[in-house]
């Protein structure tokens, strides 16, 4: 079984040996996010993603 883990690091991201561990490294850009926001702004992007490979349409196109 694939484990998916997602870790929300500090202002200064984390470290070297965190980062060379990881298969993909995501970003939300340079902006500094409170922890709380990013996890919704993770969800949403992840319950987008869903939707459109389960066919639903995009709302915006």
């Amino acid at each position: 079984m694939r484990e998916v883990r997602f870790l929300i690091g500090a202002a200064d991201g984390h470290d070297a040996a965190t980062r060379a561990g990881a298969d993909l490294l995501l970003s939300f850009g340079k902006a500094t996010w409170p922890h709380m926001l990013v996890r919704a702004m993770l969800a949403e992007q992840l319950y987008r993603a869903a939707t459109i490979m389960a066919g639903h349409p995009y709302h915006r196109a």
